[in-house]
């Protein structure tokens, strides 16, 4: 059905929820969890509430919203510091301060924006999808994302989470106004399907911290790049520049989001697990079918717990045949048999 979809035909509002039949190599022992990155980001605007509606019918389980904060303090799903990438903004303002910065602009600025396609495959048309909502391409604020997810959930009984990220890494206003937001709008458990993201280890301690604060219990990725050093798998720390070990992340962090590079590999994955750590890798960005299915099965077999992915009917395809026989990449066979079932391990972590 999905593969009918991708080369055009409708796409069906409604999707049936896979039943698994396989035993997966998560923590969970169930199927890794898809992540819309910035919404079906490859099929049309990344960051507007068309692409994170059209993710969740395609069947991700999470949306990703990046946050930047406006310049009256309303908090946005923006990835850059700046709007000129994904916006008209240049055709609309005068540079302020030297350029376009979220932080220089109010939100009412900024509404009178439209969001532009900056992927090449992407466009503000998918066949057979009309978003729901009067301007599916204009900023949205957070709010505005979680009102779309609670619609959702509400009218469909699903369980979609969100997955913010500041992207001011260690920034405690910043922090405790996103952990603030989630927490009226329900979204307080790891029962939400939800996480919290960083790239920066000490922000995800305040993280932490801020949770235990305000009652809640959101899962929290550290994300960055695998190292593996004499002492074992860490995490390098964009904003320091060093790197954290996985037994030291373990003490705050639920899991970590890690680059499909440097020394990631399936014994990172175990490592990860045996320490009770989820592994979400990003970013797939495979745009056919076939060249998604090589490299997604990979890692789903190495027991990732989460893909971020830009295609998000392409993920939900790729995990739904892993359920069924199917022609497998070489050597993915002796990848399933020698990594064996992890047991669930999820607890709340005290530094």
């Amino acid at each position: 059905m999905f593969r009918s979809l991708v080369t055009g035909a409708a796409l069906a509002v409604t999707l049936a929820s896979p039943t698994f039949a396989a035993t997966y190599n998560t923590l969970s022992g169930e199927a890794p969890l898809i992540i819309a990155h910035r919404g079906a980001s490859g099929y049309l605007p990344e960051h507007t509430l068309a692409a994170y509606e059209l993710a969740i019918q395609m069947g991700a389980d999470i949306v990703e919203p990046d946050l930047q904060t406006t310049a009256d303090g309303v908090l946005v799903a923006m990835h850059d510091s700046t709007l000129t990438r994904t916006t008209n903004v240049e055709d609309l303002f005068e540079p302020r301060n030297g350029g376009y910065l979220v932080s220089d602009f109010t939100l009412e600025e900024i509404k009178s924006l439209t969001v532009e396609p900056a992927s090449s495959t992407a466009s503000t048309e998918y066949p057979g999808y009309t978003p729901s909502m009067s301007d599916p391409f204009k900023v949205p604020t957070f709010q505005e994302v979680m009102d779309l997810v609670n619609a959702h959930n509400s009218s469909t009984g699903d369980v979609i989470g969100i997955y913010p990220e500041a992207k001011v890494p260690s920034a405690e206003t910043m922090n405790r106004q996103i952990l603030t937001e989630m927490k009226a709008n329900g979204f307080t458990e790891a029962s939400d399907n939800s996480f919290v993201q960083t790239f920066s280890a000490v922000g995800a301690k305040e993280l932490a911290d801020i949770q235990d604060e305000l009652d809640m219990d959101n899962q929290i990725a550290v994300l960055g790049y695998v190292m593996l050093t004499d002492d074992g798998f860490g995490v390098y720390d964009y904003p320091t520049g060093t790197i954290n070990l996985l037994s030291d992340l373990a003490l705050f962090a639920d899991g970590v989001g890690v680059y499909l590079g440097y020394d990631l590999s399936p014994e990172f994955i175990a490592a990860a697990h045996e320490l009770g750590l989820a592994v979400h890798g990003w970013t797939f960005n495979q745009s056919d079918y076939d060249s998604a299915f090589d490299t997604q099965s990979y890692w789903i077999a190495a027991g990732m717990d989460g893909l971020f992915t830009n295609y998000s009917l392409l993920t939900r395809e790729v995990v739904d045949s892993l359920t069924s026989p199917v022609p497998l990449p070489a050597g993915l066979p002796l990848l399933l048999g020698g990594l064996g079932a992890f047991a669930f391990l999820r607890r709340r972590k005290a530094a």
